[in-house]
């Protein structure tokens, strides 16, 4: 059945979920204030790099399943389904989150509600928001009580946002007990494509399911940390930690995904959530229940350190006129985004300590420029390794994991490489000739 939804923000998660929305037979609108923004999508275009993106965008803005606007009217009289995709920043000077953009929805939003209409929030929220934000619609609404409100968390992964929009892996619905009205329903047809796939569908409270989000980022960030604090352990007694992971990955209690050791996550969510959690739990009075939170952080944080510190040593003590070639910019493959990337970290970094930097990455170099001008940006990895005195493999992507060590080998002054994400496959560089290093590796 075809519902007339609304999705407002068209940032990463709102322009993914609009797409997905009308791919799964729905009628959308997408609705931002960024009047740039705007016209972008409406020509088919999406303003950042997602797999699979821009032909899902492109096919239903043509069919007019999915159009776009600034006009928030337009799209309380168009939609009785309103989605809220907008961002949640970390706030300058603090740990939290920024709650600004959430509030000017609702604030905008509820009081065009003269009809039924309800409200599902998606965008990553401290625990206690939808509540507050649920009262704060009835008391706006003409409708009054007609217009409900649940929290709908998103798990996107960047990189596989259509995928996981389109087959999620599960749904997750708050709704508040004591005035659940339609809500259930509404979600169950919009989403009755994957729950005929038995997608496990999660109905909860509100507060659970604002948890929901955080605790699995939580989780998932403790684990990477976890895997890189035992990598500090491993190059201080010769252990090797991709074979130590294997061996625990095989206990099914603990699995192998994440216990990648490296330079450490980043990116919109992870970093911020964790603090914003860790925020919230402070104002709740609890905040020693997540104070090992804080070591989770700092450990990926001295990652980044790390690295700049064996870049040092393996060019002989001093980065001072030092040749480095960063290849990765963004915090992930399949992904432009830069935000908290420790690759760019690392490269800015060795910038400021007096390396002629030179970085390639083949997505975020735009991105990466709006942070770090002085850097000096290549179009190819093969222009940016050329004379190098130091290689770092910074984001996994595809392209460097393939780098021929003998083609790369010729274009180097030196064969030193840091393979930052233990993507590389070590022995073939090191048949080469080259000095590796790995993260928590034998030969680190």
């Amino acid at each position: 059945m075809s519902e007339r939804i609304s999705v407002f923000g068209t940032g990463y998660l709102g322009a993914t979920h609009a797409a997905g929305m009308a791919e799964l037979g729905h009628e959308v609108i997408g609705v931002d204030v960024d009047a740039a923004k705007i016209e972008r999508l409406s020509r088919g275009e999406v303003p950042f790099f997602e797999p699979g993106l821009p032909e899902l965008l492109r096919r239903h803005v043509e069919s007019g399943r999915l159009r776009f606007t600034t006009d928030a009217a337009e799209a309380a009289a168009f939609a009785d389904i309103h989605f809220i995709g907008v961002g949640t920043p970390q706030v300058k000077n603090g740990y939290g989150a920024d709650m600004t953009y959430v509030d000017a929805v609702i604030e905008t939003l509820a009081p065009m509600l003269d009809g039924p209409a309800v409200i599902l929030g998606k965008s990553t929220v401290p625990v206690g928001t939808a509540q507050r934000l649920a009262e704060r619609v009835r008391e706006l609404a003409p409708v009054g009580d007609g217009a409900q409100l649940g929290w709908n968390p998103e798990f996107l992964r960047e990189g596989f946002a259509v995928e996981d929009t389109l087959r999620p892996d599960r749904l997750v619905l708050g709704v508040d007990p004591a005035n659940p009205g339609r809500i259930e329903e509404i979600a169950r047809r919009v989403y009755a494509q994957a729950l005929e796939r038995d997608t496990p569908f999660v109905v909860t409270d509100l507060a659970t399911s604002e948890l929901v989000k955080v605790s699995a980022n939580a989780f998932l960030a403790t684990k990477i940390s976890f895997i890189n604090a035992v990598a500090e352990v491993c190059e201080a007694t010769g252990a090797d930690v991709k074979d130590l992971a294997d061996a625990i990955g095989h206990d099914a209690r603990i699995g192998r995904k994440f216990l990648g050791a490296g330079l450490g996550f980043g990116g919109g969510c992870l970093p911020k959530d964790i603090r914003a959690f860790m925020a919230r739990a402070g104002e709740l009075g609890v905040d020693q229940a997540l104070t090992f939170l804080r070591e989770v952080d700092t450990v990926n944080m001295r990652r980044r350190q790390h690295v700049v510190d064996l870049a040092a040593s393996e060019v002989g003590g001093s980065l001072n006129g030092a040749r480095v070639a960063v290849l990765g910019a963004a915090f992930k493959p399949d992904s432009d985004d830069v935000r908290d990337s420790p690759a760019l970290d690392v490269a800015g970094t060795l910038h400021l300590r007096g390396a002629q930097v030179r970085v390639h990455d083949p997505e975020a170099m735009d991105n990466a420029a709006r942070i770090w001008p002085t850097l000096d940006f290549l179009p190819t990895a093969e222009d940016a390794v050329r004379e190098a005195d130091l290689v770092i493999v910074a984001t996994e992507w595809k392209e460097f994991r393939e780098l021929d060590p003998e083609t790369v080998g010729r274009a180097v002054s030196h064969k030193r490489i840091i393979d930052a994400r233990n993507c590389l496959p070590e022995q073939a560089w090191i048949d080469a000739g080259w000095t590796y290093r790995g993260m928590g590796r034998h030969s680190a």
